[in-house]
C-alpha cells in the first residue's frame, strides 16, 4: 500500500473515531482499525504508530462539525456506528416443562404500576413466554382502605404497554366463599383457631414461645366461633383466624400467623358484604394451589411469606411451587409510594399520575422511555438474590441505543434572545434530519430580506463577551445591533468561537417540560411541525418527546440526554 493510501486510510478512521466520541479520537482505537482493514500492515505496526499519532492529533484539532463533514465528504457510510448487540438470557426455571409452566403477578390496585412493578411483571412474563406457558394477573383487593377503584383499569393499561401478555385474571374479592371454606377445613383438622385475645398480648405470648389460651380449645368451638367471625358477630380488633405453625419456631415472624380479620371499612366493589378479611398468606396460598401455579418469582422480602404460605401446602398435601426470590432495589430519585403521589393530584402540585416528577408507568412512557429498553433492564439485572441499586443512567442508555436512530434532530433554544442579521442578500445552509441517515434528507435554511435569528440568553451572554459566534450549520455573526454577517470559515471555531443552536423567524414556541416539574420555555426550528415520529433530539439539548403539536406551539417532554 503506497503512503498517500495509508494516510487516507488512517485519516479516515481517525475521523470516524473523532466523530464518533465527540471531536476526540484516540489512536489507539485508530490503530486497530487499521490493522483490521490491511492486515498486511501488521509487521509495519511499529512504523505506524507514530504516523497514527500525528494524523489524529491533526484531527482533534478540527472542529467537530469540520470532521463530520470531511468524513461524509470521504464516506458517509462510516457516519453510522455499528451496535455490538449483547444477549441476555435468564436462566432456566427449576422443574419447567414446555406448555405447563403457570405463573402469576399479584399486583395491589391501589394505583397504577411504578418502575418497582415492572420488575416482577417482566421476569415473569419472560419466563412464561419462553416455556408457552400461562400467565395469570390476580388482583389482591383484601385491603379495602387502600383500593383505588380506577387502578384495576389503569394497572391493566400499564402492563399492556410493557408487552406483558395476560392469558386470565381474577380477582381475590370475588373469591372470599372459597377463601372462607378452606379457612373452615384448616380449623376443623386442627390446623388453625379463631383468637379474641387482644394483639398485644397474642404477639408477647408468640415471642415467649407460649400459646393463646384459644389455641387449644376443642375444635367444636372453634367453629362455633368461626360461624360469629364470619357473621360479623366480631369487631374490629375483637377476633382473628389464626394459622398454627411451631410456636417454638427459630424465626418468630413464622410462628402462628393471622389469616382472617375483621374489617368494617366499605370494598369499593363488595361494598358491605363481607367483613372478615382474607390475609395476603392464606389467600395467596389457596390462590396459587387452585390456579395451578408452577413457579413463583418475587422479591426476596417475600421469604418469610413463603415458609408461611408452605404450612398451607403442607396441611393440604398440595403440590408446592418453584420458588425463586429476587434481591431488593433501590430506586433513587423517584417518587413511588401511591398515597404521596395520590395525595399530590388531589392538592393539584402534581398534574395527574403520569406527571413527570414520578416514577409511575405512565409518568416514564409520557417521557418516551420504551417499553423495549425497561425489559431489556429487568432482564439483565436478572432473578439474583444480591440487592441492588437501580441506575436510571442505564436506562437511559439502553432507551438511547433504541430512539438514537429513529430520532431525527432539531434546534432548540431556551429563553430565546433576538438578532437581526446585516452585511449579507442572503444566507443559506441545511443540516441533516439524522447524521447517520443521509438518505431522510436535511433541513433547508434560507435567510432573506430583514434577517433574524433567535439564540438562547446563555448563548447571547457568550456572544455578547466574545464578540464573535457562529450559528450552527448556517454562518459565523459578529457582535453588533443588528449583529453582522462574518463568513463562514469554520476555522473560527479553532480560535475559541462558539458554535451555537439558533431557530429563524418562524421559530415554534416550545415548552420543554423537564423531570423535575419545572418548564423551559423557548422555540423549536419550524421543522419540526412536519416531523411524524413523537421522539426527536432536541440537538446538545437531549432527546424529547413531542406530546402536543400546534401551529402556535408545542409541547414537549424531555427524555434524557
Amino acid at each position: 500500500m503506497s503512503d498517500d493510501r495509508t494516510e487516507a486510510l488512517i485519516r479516515k478512521y481517525a475521523l470516524q473515531n473523532a466523530v464518533f466520541f465527540k471531536g476526540t479520537a484516540n489512536s489507539k482505537a485508530v490503530v486497530g482499525k487499521v490493522l483490521s482493514e490491511n492486515p498486511e500492515l501488521r509487521s509495519k505496526a511499529g512504523e505506524l504508530t507514530p504516523l497514527i499519532e500525528s494524523i489524529t492529533a491533526d484531527v482533534n484539532k478540527m472542529s467537530l462539525e469540520e470532521q463530520t463533514k470531511m468524513l461524509s465528504d470521504i464516506d458517509p457510510s462510516l457516519m453510522v456506528k455499528e451496535k455490538k448487540e449483547r444477549i441476555y438470557l435468564l436462566p432456566e426455571l427449576r422443574n419447567a416443562v414446555d406448555g405447563k409452566v403457570v405463573m402469576r403477578i399479584a399486583p395491589g390496585p391501589s394505583g397504577p404500576l411504578h418502575i418497582g412493578h415492572t420488575r416482577v411483571s417482566i421476569l415473569n412474563d419472560e419466563y412464561v413466554k419462553r416455556y408457552n406457558g400461562k400467565l395469570i394477573i390476580r388482583y389482591e383487593d383484601t385491603n379495602p382502605e387502600k383500593i383505588d377503584p380506577d387502578a384495576y383499569r389503569m394497572i391493566s393499561e400499564d402492563l399492556d404497554w410493557l408487552g406483558v401478555k395476560i392469558h386470565e385474571s381474577i380477582t381475590q374479592s370475588d373469591r372470599f366463599e372459597i377463601y372462607y371454606e378452606i379457612t373452615r377445613e384448616l380449623i376443623d383438622k386442627g390446623h388453625a383457631y379463631v383468637c379474641t385475645c387482644k394483639g398485644d398480648d397474642w404477639r408477647e405470648m408468640k415471642e415467649d414461645e407460649k400459646e393463646c389460651p384459644c389455641r387449644s380449645l376443642p375444635i367444636n368451638v372453634q367453629l362455633e366461633r368461626y360461624d360469629k367471625l364470619l357473621n360479623g358477630e366480631y369487631g374490629e380488633g375483637d377476633a382473628v383466624a389464626v394459622v398454627k405453625t411451631e410456636l417454638d419456631h427459630p424465626n418468630p415472624a413464622i410462628r402462628d400467623f393471622v389469616a382472617l380479620r375483621v374489617v368494617d371499612h366499605p370494598h369499593p366493589k363488595t361494598g358491605d358484604r363481607y367483613r372478615a378479611y382474607p390475609m395476603m398468606n392464606l389467600s395467596v396460598a389457596i390462590d396459587d394451589h387452585l390456579l395451578g401455579v408452577t413457579h413463583v418469582i418475587r422479591g426476596k422480602d417475600h421469604l418469610n411469606n413463603t415458609l408461611r404460605q408452605e404450612y398451607i401446602f403442607n396441611y393440604f398435601g398440595w403440590k408446592k411451587p418453584e420458588y425463586y426470590h429476587y434481591g431488593l432495589v433501590n430506586i433513587p430519585d423517584a417518587v413511588l409510594k401511591t398515597s404521596l403521589i395520590k395525595e399530590s393530584i388531589r392538592s393539584g402540585e402534581y398534574s395527574g399520575w403520569d406527571d413527570v416528577r414520578t416514577g409511575t408507568v405512565r409518568a416514564i412512557e409520557r417521557r418516551g422511555i420504551r417499553p423495549e429498553a425497561v425489559r431489556r433492564y429487568w432482564v439483565e439485572s436478572g432473578i439474583k438474590s444480591v440487592d441492588i441499586q437501580f441506575s436510571w443512567d442505564n436506562l437511559y442508555g439502553m432507551n438511547r441505543d433504541i430512539i438514537d436512530d429513529i430520532s431525527n434532530r432539531y434546534f432548540f433554544v431556551a429563553d430565546p434572545v433576538k438578532y437581526n442579521i446585516e452585511g449579507v442578500e442572503t444566507i443559506d445552509g441545511h443540516a441533516p434530519l439524522h447524521p447517520d441517515h443521509p438518505e431522510r434528507g436535511s433541513r433547508n435554511y434560507r435567510l432573506s430580506g430583514k434577517k433574524t435569528v433567535s439564540i438562547s440568553s446563555e448563548d447571547s451572554k457568550v456572544f455578547a463577551e466574545h464578540k464573535l459566534i457562529r450559528l450552527k450549520d448556517l454562518c459565523n455573526l459578529e457582535y453588533g445591533t443588528p449583529a453582522k454577517f462574518a463568513g463562514n470559515d469554520l476555522s473560527l471555531l479553532k480560535k475559541g468561537a462558539k458554535a451555537v443552536q439558533w431557530v429563524g423567524k418562524n421559530g415554534i414556541k416550545t415548552e420543554l417540560y423537564m423531570p423535575d416539574g419545572s418548564i423551559i420555555h423557548g422555540m423549536a426550528e419550524d421543522a419540526i411541525l412536519k416531523e411524524s415520529k413523537d421522539t426527536v433530539q432536541f440537538e446538545r439539548v437531549g432527546f424529547v418527546r413531542i406530546e402536543a403539536k400546534k401551529d402556535n406551539g408545542i409541547r414537549a417532554i424531555f427524555t434524557h440526554r
